[in-house]
């Protein structure tokens, strides 16, 4: 009889033992899937920040005496860089396409380059909004891979702390925009 009892009682520790892995386990898949999609979104929005200072490119060497316009843009496609970086990288493309703007009175008129004006203002409050959702979601997950019991399941099935999108950590971490 007790040793019915103790088989009994191994079989019910290992079965709440293996009912908490996989739920655990399925949570870290449901994070996995939405930082997924935040890198997916951050991508596109990145991607049609990218395309819409290239095409200024053009518009800015028709209308004012420069010949190295942008050139941070035509370097990056040459380049597999993670989000983080190509995100850095287009702020500093974006201030040198500001500059244009105050430097010549010919772009504030024309109007392609007002549209893309708009798109990249537009585009920034964008990104914002995915940053935030990302670093929230990232917030969770580091938690998750922290925090008892799940950083055991963290630790079974490889799963590391993710860095924030906030600039400060670069790595390999992040997804790669690819050209």
């Amino acid at each position: 009889m007790v040793t019915l009892i103790i088989v009994l009682l191994i079989l019910i520790t290992v079965s709440v033992c293996l009912v908490v892995f996989v739920t655990t386990y399925n949570h870290f898949q449901d994070f996995i899937i939405r930082i997924n999609e935040a890198e997916e979104s951050i991508d596109s929005v990145l991607r049609k920040r990218f395309d819409l200072l290239n095409k200024s490119i053009g518009i800015i060497k028709s209308n004012t005496d420069e010949e190295n316009v942008l050139e941070l843009i035509s370097k990056l496609k040459s380049k597999k860089i993670t989000n983080f970086e190509l995100d850095r990288q287009l702020y500093e493309a974006i201030n040198e396409f500001n500059t244009y703007k105050e430097k010549y009175e010919k772009l504030k008129t024309n109007e392609e380059y007002l549209k893309i004006d708009i798109n990249l203002f537009e585009s920034e409050s964008e990104i914002v909004a995915l940053r935030k959702y990302y670093n929230d979601i990232i917030t969770d997950y580091n938690k998750l891979v922290k925090n008892l019991p799940s950083n055991f399941v963290a630790l079974i099935k490889g799963y590391k702390t993710k860095p924030y999108f906030d600039g400060n950590e670069i790595g390999t971490e992040g997804a790669d925009f690819n050209f």
